[in-house]
């Protein structure tokens, strides 16, 4: 299965696990599950899966801190929540963790795995029911405060920019931010990437200019 889609599964119950395993096609293929929150997050870095599905209510923080512990290391993995809740709270608040869909537990498998799909190809999926929740939140913010450039960045790399726009070192920054220097540098990388800019020196001068600091 060179071309399936390897996916990783975080739901507490172990039922509802095992039910996706056997639900899902063949051309999908779950490399592996958790349970718990700290678990999650080290397996999904250990294994690198192409989408993780993640529950939202979970013991340690959820699905939102399964995503936020995965993009402190790899902002690139994409995850996909597949929750009992839809509530509009729940909703917002995962997308803006960094999930790239959201849809609920009465889903038929069929549809799972076109929701599966079409993340994996970098779509935005939610129940059309969800996505009017995801249109209204970010229909509430002006337009004219949007800064095109900041809003590429994630929360995370926000933090960082900001300490290195205030001199700290990347040691200092890991410290503040219970990090390692190794994932602060990886962060600044991404940051200079997505801004174009070649430099700390830039990227500090970029921040003051927006008034970061």
């Amino acid at each position: 299965m060179s071309d399936a889609i390897r996916v990783f599964v975080v739901d507490d119950h172990d039922i509802f696990r095992a039910g996706i395993r056997a639900e899902l096609p063949a051309e999908i293929d779950v490399i592996g599950d958790a349970s718990e929150v700290p678990a999650a997050i080290e397996m999904i870095l250990e294994r690198e899966p192409d989408l993780v599905l993640v529950d939202v209510h979970m013991p340690g923080g959820g699905g939102r801190a399964v995503i936020e512990g995965v993009h402190e290391a790899n902002p690139d993995m994409r995850f996909l929540a597949l929750s009992a809740s839809d509530a509009a709270q729940d909703v917002v608040a995962t997308v803006r963790a960094g999930a790239r869909g959201y849809v609920t537990k009465t889903i038929s498998p069929q549809e799972l795995a076109d929701a599966i799909r079409r993340v994996h190809e970098g779509d935005a999926v939610f129940s059309p029911k969800l996505a009017g929740f995801v249109l209204d939140a970010f229909a509430a913010i002006d337009i004219k405060d949007i800064d095109p450039e900041l809003d590429q960045l994630t929360k995370r790399e926000r933090e960082v920019l900001q300490h290195i726009a205030r001199g700290y070192t990347y040691r200092e920054i890991g410290e503040q931010l219970f990090i390692s220097p190794k994932t602060v540098e990886n962060h600044v990388s991404n940051v200079l990437r997505k801004l174009q800019l070649s430099n700390r020196h830039e990227l500090t001068r970029w921040a003051h200019d927006r008034k970061l600091i």
